[in-house]
């Protein structure tokens, strides 16, 4: 009788297999090559010593060897031994998890095992991050009528064009307080130029709290969101409510300077998704009679004392 598959016990069970459906045997057939590749080559990278364990006598091979990995791991070297041979067994992301962490995986690279172990990709760990890619820097340079600007996780404005300087007016606030979100709700030149503020603001903070729930606590948007709290008193009242809407796109209309309200379309586009920055750009609705005015605009040299610096 052929052997049963090991199974890590901690993996949840497996669902029911259609009749016409693809099994797990059948897909790990086309990447049973790659994932054992994959952490041969992992395990060879790293040296004993990285990881506190003594280098014993001579290595037939460089690296780590299999029952090294399987006892940091956490499981026996016949299971492990099976799982990088690509055999048909089923394992649980915890496992995935402490793998990731033995064979010292960057995201990029814990992404790829958990895609080759046939499991949804892993959560990102939620961080901040302040640098801004230089090619999306030109990207919004290469945008004069389109304000554009990157948020990080937190909501910090980490870059901004031109355009959104005349409109938002980013570069005149202090570094520490250059956050859309505290802006959107301390800031009144900011509830000044949202038309309808009322509206607008708690679908934004509705998606802010999708960001706040990836963030895994972290203490810098935990900290941010107390302390709007303890100042901004809506902010309070509607973080509360807890309410969770779609992605925040569509029309919004802003007050503009000698221009009055005109409606933009506005979408958000994540430029590096490991890091969760994502690019924000509003552009006049293809109905807007402003356009063209909006345009000009833009065009004209601000007033003595502007400030648009991206730092």
């Amino acid at each position: 009788m052929p052997r049963p598959a090991l199974r890590d016990p901690a993996a949840t069970p497996l669902p029911p297999a259609r009749p016409d459906a693809e099994t797990g045997a059948q897909r790990l057939d086309r990447t049973r090559a790659d994932l054992a590749e994959f952490l041969r080559l992992r395990r060879e990278r790293l040296s004993p010593a990285a990881l506190g364990l003594p280098a014993g006598g001579r290595r037939r091979t460089p690296g780590l060897r299999r029952e090294e990995v399987a006892a940091l791991a956490g499981v026996g070297l016949a299971w492990y031994t099976w799982f990088e041979q690509g055999r048909n067994i089923s394992v649980s992301a915890t496992f995935l998890e402490n793998l990731a962490r033995v064979l010292k995986l960057d995201a990029a690279e814990r992404r790829h095992l958990y895609l080759l172990a046939h499991q949804r990709p892993p959560a990102e760990p939620g961080r901040t991050w302040c640098t801004v890619p230089p090619q999306v820097r030109r990207l919004m340079d290469d945008l004069p009528a389109r304000p554009a600007y990157v948020l990080n996780l937190r909501w910090d404005v980490v870059a901004w064009n031109a355009a959104a300087e005349r409109v938002f007016g980013f570069g005149a606030q202090p570094a520490g307080r250059r956050n859309l979100l505290w802006m959107l709700f301390v800031a009144p030149a900011m509830r000044d130029l949202f038309v309808d503020w009322p509206a607008q603001a708690p679908a934004m903070l509705s998606t802010f709290r999708r960001d706040f729930a990836s963030a895994s606590g972290a203490p810098d948007i935990t900290e941010l969101v107390d302390e709007l709290e303890r100042v901004a008193p809506e902010f309070k009242a509607w973080w509360r409510e807890h309410d969770v809407h779609g992605a925040c796109m569509g029309v919004r209309s802003l007050r503009l300077p000698a221009l009055g309200e005109v409606a933009f379309e506005h979408a958000t586009l994540s430029v590096d998704e490991s890091r969760h920055l994502r690019l924000v750009v509003y552009a006049p609705a293809p109905d807007e009679p402003l356009a063209a005015a909006f345009a000009r605009w833009l065009a004209r040299k601000p007033r003595a004392g502007a400030r648009g610096s991206r730092e």
